[in-house]
């Protein structure tokens, strides 16, 4: 299984640091967020990865290279506009062409993977999402799904949301034919694809993720991983 990570945001909510830092390379514990993401995916057995880069592209290249000291394969597409979450499946033309990955870059994340691909496969899935409960409905992807895990209702940031606290957690499993529903240019998972998806009956699913997952984009969220991460590699925490 290949995978794609979307590192082309700007990160302005956490400015000054985005100015010299792409929000994917901010330091966590010591370490670039996305050195903790790449080595969670080869725990996994994903030995390659392609990232889609615009906001200070050299920053991310220089700091990852070639990912050979992951023990990954890694490719690179600078977009000069941005794409969109979707649209940047294009940037990398015949890649997908098996069950992937996509990871939103600002998420400090240990899931447990094999879960979330085991439920994919088992419902034979075209789209998998990870899910996570949320207290703020207005800024996530809102998802409403039935007793056997299909996703029946998705909203992006909901002005009014009248379901439960389940939302999009930025980690998606898909089949190959995903990149069939994306059109040329920009469009966005959340608002364009998913939304399509289900119009037409796709079979999209949504599972509880198990394990770990922080959003780092605002100063309060990126403070609370440094905190709860140096923890967690210091052994004082186990799996939250």
């Amino acid at each position: 299984m290949k995978a794609l990570i979307l590192a082309a945001g700007a990160g302005t909510r956490l400015r000054p640091l985005t100015d010299t830092c792409p929000k994917p390379m901010a330091p966590i514990a010591g370490r670039p967020l996305l050195a903790w993401t790449l080595e969670w995916l080869r725990r996994y057995g994903i030995a390659e990865a392609a990232l889609n880069l615009h906001h200070l592209p050299d920053v991310v290249r220089e700091g990852l290279g070639d990912g050979a000291r992951f023990g990954m394969q890694l490719h690179y597409a600078v977009e000069t506009e941005l794409r969109g979450t979707a649209g940047a499946l294009h940037n990398f033309p015949g890649f997908f062409d098996q069950p992937f990955l996509v990871i939103y870059g600002d998420l400090l994340l240990d899931i447990d993977l094999n879960d979330l691909i085991r439920f994919h496969r088992q419902r034979r899935a075209l789209m998998t999402l990870a899910l996570k409960c949320t207290n703020h409905p207005q800024s996530q992807g809102m998802v409403e799904v039935d007793a056997t895990g299909r996703v029946v209702r998705f909203v992006e940031k909901p002005v009014v949301w009248d379901g439960d606290d389940t939302a999009n957690a930025g980690v998606y499993v898909c089949e190959p034919e995903v990149v069939e529903w994306t059109p040329p240019g920009f469009s966005d998972f959340g608002h364009d694809i998913i939304p399509a998806m289900l119009r037409a009956g796709a079979p999209v699913y949504g599972r509880p993720l198990r394990g770990y997952l922080l959003d780092i984009g605002t100063p309060a969220a990126y403070a609370q991983a440094q905190q709860e991460w140096s923890r967690r590699q210091s052994g004082i925490e186990g799996l939250l």
